[in-house]
């Protein structure tokens, strides 16, 4: 049957993933494999003094033990994000001379079993020399802190500065109305469902190393590796099956898969390593952790005149791979969001701590950067004394302004927001909110109500992938070079390809986890993959049709201009002489594949607006989100049960931030939270009983379908409406500002403060 854009499709995924088939990198075996065990270090920040690994190499099954010196040839882990000025951090594999957070990987043991090797790490002796140490960006940037890196004076990497600090300064000291918010957003743990992991073989004939492990893009993390190892690119391949979710924290080479590498060549056998969710908690990037001081200047009539946003970016101990994009970049580029601004000034200070380091965490910085201005305009509203929902409508950028440059330097191209907007306020039924608040004060409860728009500038503008294979089989084989880490990749491509060539969806396959397969990919991240690889895949279909015609010009003897394609079939104009795409496939083998690399795509603008209603009960200070509704702009829409899943998740883990998630350590650097027993992720009782999710589209001009992204708006959308509402019902009491997360703590003592 053929599949449609905008048609509800059940995931081809699934029913392999629900009877337990599904190939994640544990599941993966190879012939006299050997396994590996990381032994981590137990202290934040000291110097290496001496490892003592004697008795660990004389341990049943061990085969090898290394240490940095061992891996001390190879290159260091570097972050590829370009900012002026911005200092690398010398991350090798393992440390030679110091440690500076806490799961720090000091020493690989290599052994005949995964327990073995435990075994073998626990009898093994770290010598550390402890020095102070300090986890938070702005306590590290002061004069006396411990320091890092000598190569780093006050543990910044780089001073970012965008847009016009005079001109900005001026609207404020010019400026009627100012406002002015010191906001915290928080620190989280990624946890996907599947912990790291990695095999990998070595083939001494060819020189070449084969690494299974779960990823966002095969070449991404095999050009990392290479790089590293100081080999070729082409004497790397880079595999990936399922992978079990990753949020961004998977997207890139971790000194582990380094080791494995090592140990491949040095033993002459595929060495298997898999982490335990205790080391997860320590070791696997974390996101957000940005303190900034957000301050929106107005006139008399409440419109915007500037946007100043100052602050810090936590790297952690080290710069990871996109590490230095979220508090940056991304700030700059979305936290204007749908709002007529005429300046903006972005200040923040990079700076390294004795922490687990941060990277690229579901929305990279934009979920960040909408929530700053949101959280300003409700506080401005009430600065103003103004309709909070009509001080946004009076700031919207208008469609009859598109394209719009935003103060940002990106360039709107389309957009309704006003309409957005209202329709999630008719959607949340938010004309009856205040008799839904009086009946929630009869149960003794706070009752608020937080409206939080959003948009999102998707991943830079790049080149992506796209290619399709007719089979002998009769199946077509979908190649692209982004990859699915539990979004639905196969069904969206599928329909994609199945309405522009009228095959059967059930015919498709998706190759899109191995290097050797694939011409050039750039990897899923950014709420990119439909936006580019989906119109690769459309503009390779479209070249599968102009083959076609050429081929059934030949085969049905008639001039090519005569050829006409509809529903699968080429028809000779006026005539009832045809044959169809299979047909042609079969008596032209290989003749209508294509392999395609579209020309740089630009970035889409995804936008919408949340609407959230939470009650709190102030005996307990707990919080619980009791409404929910979202309108989002997402362009073209290929599925709606695809995208109203990512929503709902997107929220989910949006509310599990704003109300319980937060990575915590105490002044030595030992982290607090390093278990489901001491973090607290959201369950399914804390979703809103009901969440109401609609599609407002208004096609992108930016790429072939139109399409904008929607992997991330769950949590822009989120973060903004669940605080938003939480500061709606703690105002009751006198209390105008509060920072994520609301614990039940937390919220009790805020309120028995007053």
């Amino acid at each position: 049957m053929k599949a449609e854009i905008g048609q509800w499709q059940q995931r081809m995924e699934d029913p392999a993933l629900l009877r337990g088939e599904g190939r994640f990198t544990d599941d993966i075996n190879e012939p006299g494999q050997a396994y590996a065990w990381m032994v981590r270090s137990q202290h934040a920040h000291g110097i290496l003094k001496s490892i003592d690994t004697e008795t660990a190499k004389r341990m049943p099954g061990v085969l090898a033990v290394y240490t940095g010196a061992d891996l001390a040839a190879y290159g260091t882990h570097k972050t590829f994000v370009a900012l002026p000025n911005l200092k690398q951090t010398p991350r090798r594999s393992l440390p030679v001379d110091k440690v500076r957070f806490v799961g720090d990987p000091v020493a690989c043991v290599i052994a005949g079993t995964a327990a073995q090797a435990k075994d073998a790490a626990e009898a093994i002796e770290v010598d550390i020399e402890p020095l102070p140490a300090v986890t938070t960006a702005s306590e590290s940037a002061k004069p006396g802190a411990p320091q890092l890196y000598d190569e780093l004076p006050g543990n910044v990497a780089v001073e970012f500065s965008y847009g016009d600090k005079e001109k900005v300064e001026e609207a404020f000291s010019k400026a009627p109305h100012r406002v002015r918010l010191a906001l915290r957003n928080t620190r989280v743990v990624a946890a996907p469902i599947e912990p790291r992991a990695g095999i990998c073989v070595y083939d001494a004939a060819s020189g070449r190393f084969t690494l299974m492990a779960p990823g966002q893009g095969v070449f991404g993390m095999r050009n990392q590796l290479a790089d590293i190892l100081g080999i070729p690119q082409d004497k790397v391949r880079m595999r990936t099956w399922q992978v079990g979710g990753s949020f961004g924290m998977k997207g890139s080479i971790y000194p582990e898969y380094v080791c494995l590498a090592h140990a491949a060549r040095a033993l002459g056998r595929p060495v298997k390593w898999t982490d335990e969710r205790s080391g997860s908690f320590v070791s696997d990037q974390q996101g957000r952790d940005h303190e900034m001081t957000s301050e929106l200047a107005l006139d008399r009539e409440g419109n915007f005149l500037a946007l100043r946003i100052t602050g810090f970016g936590n790297l952690g101990a080290y710069i990871g791979t996109t590490a230095p994009m979220m508090a940056t970049n991304n700030a700059v580029k979305n936290s204007v969001s749908v709002y007529r601004t005429p300046l903006l000034h972005v200040s923040t200070r990079l700076v390294l701590s004795n922490t687990t380091p941060v990277s690229a965490y579901r929305g990279a910085g934009r979920p960040e950067a909408n929530y700053y201005m949101e959280r300003l305009i409700d506080e401005a509203a009430v600065k103003l004394g103004v309709d909070r929902v009509e001080l946004r409508r009076r700031n919207h950028v208008r469609p009859d302004e598109m394209p719009y440059k935003s103060a940002s330097g990106q360039v709107y191209d389309s957009g309704e927001f006003t309409e957005v907007l209202n329709r999630a306020l008719e959607s949340s039924d938010f004309r009856n909110f205040q008799s839904r608040k009086n009946e929630s004060k009869k149960q003794g409860k706070l009752r608020g109500l937080g409206v939080g728009s959003y948009l999102e500038c998707t991943s830079p503008p790049n080149k992506e992938s796209g290619a399709i294979r007719f089979e002998a089989d009769g199946s077509v084989t979908l190649l692209t070079g982004t990859l699915d880490f539990g979004q639905g990749h196969a069904t969206a491509f599928a329909q994609v390809v199945s309405q522009r060539l009228g095959l059967p969806f059930e015919k498709f396959r998706l190759v899109q986890g191995d290097s050797d397969q694939l011409a050039f990919g750039a990897g899923t991240g950014g709420s990119r993959s439909l936006l580019m690889s989906g119109g690769a895949l459309a503009q390779a279909a479209d070249q599968v049709i102009e083959k076609g015609r050429k081929l059934a010009s030949e085969f049905l003897e008639a001039a090519q201009a005569d050829i006409e394609f509809r529903d699968g079939k080429f028809v000779v104009a006026g005539t009832d002489r045809k044959t169809d795409l299979e047909e042609l496939a079969r008596k032209y083998p290989k003749q209508l594949d294509v392999s395609h690399i579209t020309d740089v795509v630009q970035s889409a603008f995804p936008n919408g607006c949340h609407v959230a209603e939470v009650e709190i009960d102030p005996e307990t200070g707990r919080v619980e989100v009791v409404r929910y509704a979202a309108v989002n702009d997402f362009g073209t829409i290929v599925n709606p049960m695809l995208v109203e899943g990512q929503i709902h998740g997107g929220v989910v883990q949006g509310i599990g931030q704003a109300l319980m998630e937060s990575v915590r350590y105490d002044e030595s650097g030992q982290l607090l939270t390093g278990s489901f027993m001491d973090y607290a992720l959201a369950r399914a009782s804390d979703s809103p009983p009901a969440m109401s999710v609609a599609n407002h589209e208004v096609p992108a001009t930016t790429n072939p379908l139109g399409v904008k992204g929607c992997g991330e708006a769950g949590c822009a959308g989120a973060l903004t409406s669940v605080m938003n509402a939480i500061v709606d019902a703690l105002s009751e009491l006198g209390i105008r500002h509060f920072d994520m997360p609301a614990t039940p703590e937390r919220v009790w003592r805020a309120i028995h403060k007053k």
